[in-house]
């Protein structure tokens, strides 16, 4: 009987690519479940303001997308969750508004006190736009705030967020074209889960590997 010479070279490294590789899937799995997850949350906890990403505007009148974070908004606004309603978002080159002085003319326009609203026209992505909301929360004292932007971008959201040092949590809109068909919901998810671990990863915004819509 030939004694057992146990594995050789090619089989550990077949182990060591399938234990790689097994990692990985639980990983981007694990990360789409949270996005998943996640973008179910509608947390009505007061909070010192809510904030709402901005998305594209069109010679300052809000997109579909953005006016469905809108509406969210001022609903959260008249429920008494905050008094401040924050609008963030800069502009591309050519743009006359920025995104936050689009979202909060039509705040405005739709029964919140211009006072109630502090536009913050600063970031083209994600992380540069919460960073600029950050610096104008501390700078007042506030720390908490409740995120408004679409459901499958809330846990990234509140992920940059909490890593600036704020208490956030999340009241994605469930209306508006993102969340209509479910072919779109899923493409978003896992757009949002790479561009999440990417950040995970490097602490950067995915604009490089997504596109500048994605932050």
């Amino acid at each position: 009987m030939d004694a057992w010479t146990g594995p050789t070279a090619g089989n550990w490294v077949r182990r060591i690519i399938f234990g790689v590789v097994l990692a990985l899937v639980a990983v981007v799995g694990g990360t789409a479940f949270r996005v998943w997850q996640v973008a179910r949350e509608n947390d009505r906890t007061p909070a010192d303001a809510i904030v709402v990403l901005g998305a594209a505007q069109y010679n300052g009148k809000p997109s579909e997308i953005f006016t469905a974070r809108l509406e969210k908004a001022r609903q959260l606004y008249a429920e008494g969750v905050s008094k401040t309603v924050i609008t963030a978002g800069g502009k591309k080159t050519r743009d006359n508004f920025t995104e936050a002085t689009a979202g909060a003319r039509w705040l405005t326009k739709h029964g919140v006190p211009q006072t109630a609203t502090l536009p913050v026209g600063e970031g083209n992505d994600t992380l540069r736009s919460l960073r600029a909301v950050a610096d104008q929360v501390k700078a007042r004292g506030w720390r908490s705030v409740v995120l408004v932007s679409d459901p499958w971008h809330s846990y990234r959201s509140r992920t940059m967020s909490e890593d600036l040092g704020l208490e956030a949590w999340t009241a994605p809109t469930h209306s508006g074209p993102i969340v209509q068909e479910r072919s779109t919901q899923v493409r978003y998810i896992f757009r949002e889960t790479g561009a999440l671990l990417f950040y995970e990863l490097t602490k950067s915004p995915a604009d490089d590997l997504f596109g500048t819509t994605m932050g």
